[in-house]
């Protein structure tokens, strides 16, 4: 089955051909953060109207990249949730209508699926059942995975997700949009043992999390430490650094907790935030020490991208799912409430 999967919950439009058989074959993905850095965030109407703008020129080019046509196409996925309403409805009203056009079926998908499933783009995709940690700009939480379809939510962010937070601090420290990388690439050339901050929800138990306290945490001693006058760059590094480990440590400490409990030493880490190399590392040696493996998508599939669409598409059509002629859009929609695949 050859699937055309759109990509537009947020500020990214991506497209991507996928074949049931021969795995990708081509994607592509229009970025607008030049757009929204003007604002320093995404601007809802402007991503809605970029979208527009970019989703027919995208079509043409993936297609030709992969030597298809419109007429060659099995199916078409398109994201309905979660994302920002608008920009959801340009990708599924596109989406909806070429599959109208075309007489084939179409199918709305859920964007974190989408990241969940990601790693199974890979040529060694991760076995079930699973341990996932979803951790993105708006979403951190832990999922056994026992199937496609089959999520059981354990745990997850009580306030902001752990990439809200890296956003929030990287406009503290004054850093360009998008905040989450730059933060991190500053990092790099920070001391964390010289920041020490919370470690919010570790002497609890449980697998929620929560980072609100931190980012309130990091802007205290952003305001009260006297380096800030004396000597700016480093101590902005050593906070970038300091509070990466902070977020690293909870969500590692999280990740055992839910593999322990799970019995379950096979780890996927997808989302936005799992490009983070020093968060890869430490679920990775985790995943180490327990006898089993952590399966991460590659860096360019972590955010997101049109390829991880097509795929939950491809397999959800092939077990007969479809769309009716609505097109429903879910700006909000639980993971947990997906049906299992036959």
């Amino acid at each position: 089955m050859l699937v055309l999967g759109f990509e537009t919950s947020c500020d990214e439009t991506g497209l991507a051909l996928y074949d049931s058989e021969r795995g990708l074959l081509a994607d592509v993905l229009h970025s607008q953060v030049d757009l929204h850095a003007l604002y320093g965030g995404v601007v809802p109407e402007l991503a809605s109207r970029d979208h527009v703008r970019r989703l027919v020129p995208l079509t043409r080019r993936v297609l030709a990249n992969a030597g298809k046509g419109l007429a060659d196409l099995d199916g078409v996925a398109y994201t309905v949730g979660p994302g920002l309403a608008g920009a959801l409805m340009s990708g599924a009203l596109a989406g909806r209508a070429l599959g109208w056009a075309l007489a084939k079926p179409t199918l709305g998908v859920h964007h974190m699926e989408g990241h969940l499933l990601s790693p199974m783009l890979e040529s060694s995709p991760p076995p079930f059942p699973f341990i996932c940690l979803l951790v993105s700009g708006g979403h951190t939480e832990f999922v056994r995975v026992a199937g496609i379809g089959r999520y059981q939510r354990l745990g997850r962010t009580i306030d902001d997700a752990a990439g809200e937070a890296f956003d929030k601090t990287a406009k503290l420290l004054g850093l360009a949009y998008p905040g989450g990388a730059a933060l991190s690439r500053l990092a790099e050339t920070g001391d964390a043992t010289q920041v020490r901050l919370p470690r919010p929800m570790l002497d609890r138990p449980g697998l929620d999390v929560s980072f609100s306290g931190l980012k309130t945490a990091a802007i205290t001693r952003f305001r009260d430490d006297p380096r800030r006058t004396t000597d700016a760059e480093r101590f902005a590094a050593d906070l970038a650094a300091g509070f990466e480990a902070a977020i690293v440590d909870v969500l590692v400490e999280k990740t055992r907790r839910a593999m322990d409990q799970e019995a379950i030493a096979t780890l996927v880490v997808a989302g936005g935030v799992s490009a983070n190399r020093r968060l890869r590392a430490a679920l990775e040696a985790l995943a180490n020490e327990r006898g089993g493996r952590a399966y991460c998508p590659r860096l360019a599939f972590c955010t997101d991208n049109g390829a991880m669409i097509a795929l939950v598409g491809a397999l959800r059509l092939a077990a007969g799912e479809s769309d009716d002629l609505g097109v429903t859009i879910r700006p909000r929609w639980p993971l947990d409430e997906l049906l299992p695949v036959a």
